[in-house]
C-alpha cells in the first residue's frame, strides 16, 4: 500500500504544471498561447524569460528528484525503486491532471530522476545537453540526441535497469518531438540565442 501511495503522489508531484503556474501567478501570461504552446522550460524561457524561465527549470527537475525519492522518504531501502517510481512523475508531468493530461516533454523531469538516482551520472548528463545546445543551438536536438547518448552511456554502470529507463525515456522523447523535427526538417525550429547553429543560420541569412 505504501508503495502504491508513492506512485499516486510521485504522479501528482510530476503533475504539477511549473511553466503554466508560475507564469499565471508572476507573469500574468500562460505560457500556453505563446511561443511554441508548450509548457516546458523551453517555452517558459521564450515566454517568460530567463528568470522565470530559470524557476521553471528548476522546479521542472525538482519534481523529478522528489517525486523519486518518495520510496526512500518512506522507508524502502531498494534503490531501483527511484527509477521506477520517478517514472510516475515523468508520467504526471506528460499527462498532468491539472491541465487536462496534457503536458510537456519531461526532459528536466527525467534529469531530476537521474539527481536522485546517480547524481555523478547527472552531472555528466547535463554536460553532454548544454554541449549540444552550444553547438546546434536547438534544445530539440541536445534533448533527443543527449538522451540517445546518456542511453549508451549508462552501459558504463552495468546497470540494465538504469539503461532499460534510460532507453524508455529516450523513445519518450522521440514521440514528444515529433513537431520539433518537423520544423526542423523545415529549416523552421526555434533556436536559442546563442550558440554555433545560431551563427550559421544568421550568417547564411546575411
Amino acid at each position: 500500500m505504501k508503495l502504491l501511495i508513492c506512485f499516486l503522489l510521485a504522479y501528482l508531484i510530476g503533475s504539477i504544471p511549473s511553466g503554466v503556474w508560475i507564469g499565471q501567478l508572476f507573469y500574468h501570461q500562460d505560457i500556453r498561447q505563446h511561443g511554441s504552446h508548450n509548457i516546458g522550460t523551453t517555452n517558459a524561457y521564450r515566454v517568460l524569460g530567463p528568470v522565470g524561465g530559470t524557476v521553471v527549470l528548476v522546479m521542472d527537475i525538482l519534481k523529478g528528484t522528489l517525486g523519486a525519492s518518495l520510496p526512500y522518504l518512506a522507508g524502502f531501502t531498494e534503490h531501483w525503486l527511484i527509477l521506477v517510481v520517478g517514472l510516475a512523475a515523468v508520467l504526471g508531468h506528460t499527462f498532468s491532471i491539472f491541465i487536462g493530461f496534457k503536458g510537456g516533454k519531461a526532459v528536466a523531469t527525467s534529469a531530476g530522476i537521474l539527481l536522485a538516482y546517480n547524481p555523478p551520472f547527472f552531472v555528466i548528463a547535463c554536460a553532454i545537453f548544454f554541449s549540444l545546445v552550444c553547438l546546434t543551438s536547438m534544445v530539440s536536438i541536445a534533448s533527443t540526441v543527449g538522451m540517445g547518448i546518456i542511453t549508451a552511456w549508462s552501459l558504463v554502470y552495468h546497470d540494465w535497469l538504469l539503461s532499460t529507463v534510460a532507453f524508455v525515456l529516450w523513445i519518450v522523447f522521440l514521440i514528444r518531438h515529433r513537431d520539433n523535427f518537423k520544423r526542423i526538417k523545415a529549416g523552421t525550429e526555434n533556436m536559442v540565442p546563442f550558440g554555433l547553429g545560431k551563427y550559421l543560420r544568421d550568417r547564411k541569412k546575411a
